[in-house]
């Protein structure tokens, strides 16, 4: 098989390059490197420094002419995405548009797009289900559901198989401090330098925290089912930041110090995803519990430095 990645560089995309490589395929890997690091692309991956909304970039991908392509590079922070939604559209709405069409000229077999659970806003219910309303509250979930909407139009018009995965709150390894799920990688990086760890609001805003090996197994899964379904990628339990902090305070073996400021605009109060769907068409659920993958995480910080 061969596959391209786009984002491959960066902290979902490089675990999923590395597991592409070692099922044997041949992988290539499109990244402008703004946030991704060449460092953590393993032996064996092809590297095209190029942006998503280049012609570049729709040109390497007629050339190579993959069989499959993971669509993950995207701008990811929801603050980023308030302050300059205009950016925020450009990458992620009008560079997904760029790949959909070089995707269709080159003849793909299939896309996997990763998408957000921050198309859902602010959900009406503890947990959320595929077919539940779509109401973003930031523009960055905008900039995730659009794309959702032109992979349907590509399918319809032009043939291209797809599967949307929605992502939960994605940590782990490699995760950069700052962008929507960050809070575990911004925590760890605090207790890293022995500053206080910043609470927005009262604590007590839950999230769904899948770790990222098991958001790389439901792409795996993705590439051979699901065809033109969306399929939610989360553990179905919801965490507190309060017991995020709890949590990492049990690892580290030290008191931490937090400090609390004002809610931050188009943060989401509660999300939480179902996986019934997932394991349902993708005999897929999560192998890894909050505090398996919160260790695993932390030594991970702590050892690269």
């Amino acid at each position: 098989m061969k596959a391209i990645v786009t984002g491959g560089a960066g902290f979902i995309g490089s675990h999923l390059v590395e597991a592409l490589i070692a099922e044997g395929a041949e992988v290539h890997v499109i990244d402008n490197l703004s946030t991704g690091n060449i460092n953590y692309l393993p032996k064996g991956a092809s590297l095209h420094p190029l942006d998503i909304q280049s012609e570049k970039a729709a040109d390497t991908i007629r050339q190579l002419s993959p069989d499959i392509v993971f669509h993950h590079a995207a701008q990811v922070d929801v603050q980023r995405s308030v302050m300059d939604p205009g950016y925020d559209a450009a990458i992620n709405i009008a560079g997904t548009a760029n790949i959909l069409q070089a995707c269709v000229h080159s003849g793909v077999k299939k896309i996997v797009y990763a998408s957000s659970c921050a198309v859902y806003g602010e959900p009406k219910t503890a947990l959320i289900h595929e077919q539940d309303p779509v109401q973003p509250i930031s523009f960055y979930g905008i900039s995730k559901y659009t794309p959702e909407a032109y992979l349907r139009v590509f399918h319809q018009l032009y043939g291209l198989n797809y599967t949307i995965l929605r992502y939960a709150n994605v940590y782990g390894p490699r995760q950069t401090p700052k962008g929507e799920g960050g809070v575990v990688s911004i925590f760890l990086d605090r207790i890293r330098k022995g500053t206080p760890l910043v609470v927005y609001g009262d604590g007590e805003q839950t999230r769904d925290f899948v770790y990222v090996k098991d958001v790389v197994r439901a792409n795996l899964a993705a590439a051979h089912q699901g065809d033109s379904q969306i399929i939610q990628v989360g553990t179905a339990l919801p965490t507190s930041v309060n017991e995020l902090l709890s949590s990492l305070q049990r690892i580290h073996g030290e008191q931490l110090h937090a400090v609390h400021r004002p809610e931050r605009p188009g943060d989401i109060r509660h999300s939480c995803l179902s996986n019934i769907l997932a394991y349902k068409v993708l005999g897929w659920k999560p192998r890894y519990d909050i505090n398996r993958g919160l260790q695993e995480t932390y030594q991970y910080v702590m050892n690269q430095y």
